[in-house]
Order: structure tokens, then sequence, then C-alpha cells
């Protein structure tokens, strides 16, 4: 069964084409970043780029936070990994650079966070996951 221009190679790369892959990939990248800005906005004020440190922040550990520690990174990874599977695998290249960064940052905001909230952050960190709900 032929599905337009979805089958096939690619007229101008030539590359391989799979409508499951386009859908599966789209799908993924969608949620991904729904995922990322859900987290953004309900962290409100507490939000900053990697590694800075607010005045006066608050330990937020509701919406996203009580599935994974750090949801915007998360997003954003699940939003990469769609692109690879909907563009091509090469893309797991950029995601798995990006995975590595975003690892980084998350063990020295952690640091920060368990001096900080001394007596509420280590219990949080034992009983959520860094980036994938139940596995790490």
């Amino acid at each position: 069964v032929r599905v337009g221009a979805f089958h096939g190679h690619h007229p101008h790369t030539g590359t391989h084409l799979d409508v499951w892959r386009i859908v599966l990939g789209l799908a993924l990248w969608g949620l991904g970043l729904l995922f990322a800005v859900y987290a953004r906005i309900n962290i409100g004020r507490n939000w900053g780029t990697p590694m800075t440190q607010k005045d006066d922040p608050e330990l937020v550990t509701s919406g996203p936070y009580t599935l994974v520690r750090h949801p915007i990174y998360s997003g954003i990874l699940i939003a990469g990994i769609g692109t690879a599977i909907g563009l091509g695998w090469t893309w797991l290249i950029v995601t798995g650079i990006a995975a590595g960064y975003f690892i980084y940052s998350a063990v020295i905001e952690e640091r920060f966070l368990t001096e900080r909230f001394p007596d509420t952050y280590p219990q949080y960190r034992q009983s959520s996951k860094m980036l994938i709900p139940f596995v790490f």
C-alpha cells in the first residue's frame, strides 16, 4: 500500500521514509516538548539556566517533578529520540551528546539542591529518579 509522498525514497535526499517512523517520531517529539513545557510552567520562578543559583529558591516536587527530578531535560531528550525515529538514526548522536550534558548539569544542580535543602532534598532524591521514571 502506498501512502503518497510518505512512501519510498525521499526525492531530494534518497532516504527511505516510513509512515510509522514519521508518526511515532512526531508523536514522541510533541510529547517530549509538551512535557518539558509543562515542567517549565510547573517550576515557575525557580527556573533558570542550568546550574544557576536563585537567591530564595523553593524545592518543587509536584506535577512532573513527581515522576523525575529533571523533567525539562527528560522532555527534551524524549523529543530528541522522536526526532531520531522520524528523521534518521544519526540524530541519536545529537541526543546522546545532549543526554551527557544534561546528566552532568543534573549532578551539579543536585549538589547545590542537597546543600540548599539538606532536610528535604535527600528524601526527594531517594523517592524519585533523575531522568527516566522508575529507571534512572
